[in-house]
């Protein structure tokens, strides 16, 4: 089975994919893990994509596919895969999709993790990391013993710019002005399934599970 993971950022695509790898034994593939490995085996399309980035250039649509499809060429992709973090916009999903009919191959569900854009705000705005170990927390739902003090190693607890409300607040922007319409091309094609992304991370694989038929 082959999945394409959908949803704001924060919305939990991440939790969801490993636990759905576990589940059916395919790899969670996130393009950020596969630039960094080419990068560091200094591959011919990791040096490729060094030269975009290097010039601070986004790396195009046609490379990062080439790179996507290279890794899922792999032995550990042959029952599937879960695709975390692309696509993310329209061009890419149809150069992704090109590229696979080429091969003879196809996504088979594209899982829309659907999380109001109120909760979401509360979710990363509650969120507090330690500047020492990375430890994470969330002032609502696991805050620490001693206010801003991590738990582990006693390192300072801050608030990320990543995490803060204007941050959260553009990066919902982008997504519902680029990422969204992903949705509608997926739920065109016959293959796009929903699922509350809202609920507890107990019930997240049942979800899944359920909308999928196994």
């Amino acid at each position: 089975m082959k999945f394409i993971m959908l949803g704001a950022p924060g919305a939990g695509k991440g939790t969801r994919a490993a636990l759905m790898a576990e589940h059916y034994k395919i790899p969670h593939i996130s393009t950020g893990d596969i630039f960094r490995a080419n990068l560091k085996e200094g591959t011919e399309l990791g040096l490729k994509a060094k030269e975009y980035m290097d010039k601070g250039h986004l790396v195009p649509d046609e490379l990062t596919v080439e790179l996507l499809l290279d890794r899922v060429g792999k032995d550990d992709c042959q029952d599937g895969y879960i695709l975390d973090g692309f696509p993310r916009t329209i061009h890419q999903a149809e150069v992704l999709e090109q590229e696979l009919k080429k091969l003879d191959d196809k996504i088979d569900y594209a899982i829309d993790v659907h999380v109001p854009d109120a909760t979401i705000e509360e979710r990363m705005g509650g969120r507090r990391t330690c500047t020492k170990c990375s430890q994470s927390y969330h002032i609502v739902f696991a805050n620490t013993a001693v206010e801003g003090i991590c738990d582990k190693c006693g390192g300072e607890v801050v608030l990320r710019i990543d995490d803060a409300p204007e941050t959260v607040h553009k990066r919902l922007e982008v997504y519902h002005e680029q990422t969204k319409p992903l949705i509608d091309f997926y739920n065109e094609r016959g293959i796009l399934k929903q699922v509350d992304g809202s609920g507890s991370i107990q019930h997240a694989l049942a979800a899944v599970i359920e909308v999928v038929g196994y």
